[in-house]
């Protein structure tokens, strides 16, 4: 990794779509806060620079602004919307606000053809904007290379230096040829190669965990999902029998779950693990409880104990390994002062219990979601554990709305086993975030065989996202939830009803609690 580009965040909502897009070409690249000194900056011996966007304008009195010592760094930089316009203000330019702000597409006409950020591009293309502010006067010693219907400087490049700033977004899909301009500033002008790949990530990493590790002894916390698998078998590789996986039942899991986790990881690659069963007490705290939160916090205090106890069993342990991933550690590192930060307490980061005295170990903390599934299938994992969609810590209990008990929880079991085959026979499994039953506390009347029934209700939720943090239902076609609400309603017992959850996120949330 000694190749990467490096990306200071200004706050934009894209930061991590441009960090995503760098390392699709090839290079690695890493996201550090605005202000990150130059000196650090330059121990890195990044290959070049790119300065995000940001919800604030440059001339403002609490402008977010970089260490201006950036730019004597030799390498080259390109500034993003709110980036573009810090380098008109440090380079004695001009920026205020639009006379017609810019939101959505426009075209870009090329000015300068001998401009390498746009080899092998039309001269005219479709953009997207999402700014009110613009340069308004260039900077000293840069060039116009790009004009759009509302700016001669929606490109900018400096006449000697590998300096250039975009008022558009190349990262976003809604632009043609982003993901080509990006190629040209990382492949062409900072001289990078394609070397960024799971197969070579995988082979630094098992080096990094073996030099943190050393001769001690590691325990990880297996849930079965695609983080906590793939970075059980990265520490495998690395490890071999220094890493004992704990695999906690809690009785919450989906049907199936604890045979499938012990089969992959116990027989298939014989990774030492610890399983307990602990769904009796469990259940036994559920009783009686039917408020969320409360849920919540029993089933996270009840699983640290369990956790706890084995983990003693186990002996003298130094390091537990967490599948924390990349978005996990940016969002816990929120920018002062950024009205548009996200700032987020995630159970990866900072949510150790403080009685539990371990070093932590985090392989997949540079990774995304995507790069952790591709990982994944370079490490020999079963397809059936890299495409999994996200499943809650505490299980099945938040989609049971109400107590939880053995009676309803079989329902659940049974009706989310039907709709997670439904999506996979038809193929929607693989192309949406998330598909689910829900167990309701709402019993109808309804005729089966003849007969009155009064019994519960299943609602069903299908969503597409891109990273949790927003989603919208998914159109699901009628013949699709025609199959599903006939299977639930004739295979569970104790279901009369289907019916099917078109709220997005936000107002709602993809769980129901």
């Amino acid at each position: 990794m000694n190749e990467q580009i490096v990306i200071l965040d200004f706050g934009s909502q894209y930061t991590q779509v441009i960090a995503r897009r760098i390392r699709e070409c090839g290079v690695y690249s890493t996201i550090m806060r605005y202000n990150a000194p130059a000196a650090e900056l330059d121990a890195l011996g990044p290959s070049g620079i790119i300065l995000s966007g940001g919800p604030k304008s440059v001339y403002a009195s609490d402008a977010l602004l970089p260490d201006p010592a950036i730019f004597d760094i030799d390498i080259p930089v390109l500034g993003i919307c709110y980036g573009a316009q810090l380098l008109a203000r440090f380079f004695d330019g001009k920026v205020g606000p639009s006379a017609q702000r810019e939101y959505g597409r426009s075209t870009l006409s090329v000015t300068d053809r001998n401009c390498r950020l746009f080899h092998g591009i039309p001269e005219r293309f479709k953009v997207w904007n999402s700014h009110g502010d613009l340069v308004t006067a260039l900077p000293a010693g840069f060039i116009a290379v790009g004009a759009t219907e509302n700016t001669p400087f929606a490109a900018i490049a400096h006449r000697e230096k590998p300096i250039y700033g975009l008022q558009f977004h190349p990262e976003v899909a809604h632009t043609s040829y982003g993901m080509k301009i990006l190629s040209n500033f990382a492949n062409g002008i900072c001289g990078c190669g394609r070397n960024w790949t799971m197969r070579r990530y995988a082979e630094t990493a098992v080096q990094e965990i073996r030099n943190q590790v050393g001769n001690e002894r590691v325990i990880l916390g297996l849930s079965g999902g695609v983080d906590s698998s793939v970075a059980a078998v990265l520490l495998h590789r690395a490890l071999g029998d220094r890493l004992t996986c704990i695999f906690v039942n809690n009785g919450l899991l989906r049907e199936r779950e604890p045979q499938l986790v012990r089969e992959i990881f116990r027989r298939h690659f014989r990774i030492r693990m610890k399983y307990v069963d602990a769904s009796r007490i469990f259940l036994q705290r559920l009783r009686g409880v039917t408020d969320p939160e409360r849920k919540r916090r029993l089933i996270g205090r009840t699983f640290v104990e369990v956790f706890e106890g084995a983990a003693r069993g186990v002996g003298n342990v130094r390091f537990l390994a967490q599948g924390t991933l990349y978005p996990d550690v940016i969002e816990s590192v929120p920018i002062a002062g950024n009205p548009a930060a996200k700032i987020k307490s995630h159970h990866n980061v900072g949510g150790l219990p403080r009685k539990m005295k371990f070093e932590l170990v985090e392989p997949l903390k540079c990774l995304f979601k995507d790069e952790v599934r591709r990982l994944g299938r370079e490490l020999g994992l079963p397809e059936a554990i890299v495409v999994r969609q996200p499943f809650p810590g505490p299980g099945l209990a938040v989609r049971i709305i109400g107590e939880v008990t053995p009676k309803r929880l079989r329902m659940l079991r049974k009706a989310d086993s039907i709709v997670l085959g439904v999506m996979k026979e038809t193929g929607w499994y693989n192309r949406i975030w998330q598909s689910f039953a829900i167990l309701l506390p709402v019993r109808s009347v309804g005729v089966m065989g003849d007969e009155r029934t009064y019994e519960y209700t299943i609602a069903i939720r299908a969503v597409e996202s891109q990273d949790g943090m927003t989603a919208d239902w998914v159109r699901l076609p009628h013949e699709i939830l025609e199959m599903l609400a006939s299977r639930i309603v004739n295979e569970v017992n104790g279901v009369n009803r289907c019916v099917f959850d078109i709220t997005s996120k936000p107002p709602g949330t993809i769980e129901w609690e």
